[in-house]
């Protein structure tokens, strides 16, 4: 389990527990925090868009080719930053404990 610190487009920070070895956009979803999860985390549809707090950008694993391109997709509808991640590719560990992060715009 990891508790993770998520800021909500309504600039309201909650702490989340994830459970290890899910994937982070379930959390964010489960506790309805705008995040859709279209797709179901195979990375078509963008709809898990997050900002991770750039402290964290070297402790999670870097962008898969296919993360990018999805994130690339998406930047001609919302901000893409280089902290952008998509949370369906964040599979929770108790490393993550701490983790900070911001639910970006709607797709």
């Amino acid at each position: 389990m990891a508790v993770v610190r998520v800021t909500g487009r309504d600039g309201v920070e909650r702490m989340l527990d994830a459970a290890n070895g899910s994937q982070l956009m379930d959390t964010l979803r489960d506790a309805n925090t705008g995040i859709d999860g279209t797709c179901g985390g195979m990375m078509s549809c963008g709809t898990c868009h997050v900002y991770v707090d750039p402290a964290w950008g070297d402790k999670l694993p870097p962008k898969s080719d296919d993360e990018q391109m999805m994130l690339d997709a998406i930047g001609e509808l919302v901000e893409v930053r280089p902290n952008s991640r998509l949370s369906c590719q964040i599979q929770v560990s108790a490393a993550l404990e701490g983790l900070e992060l911001e639910i970006a715009p709607p797709v």
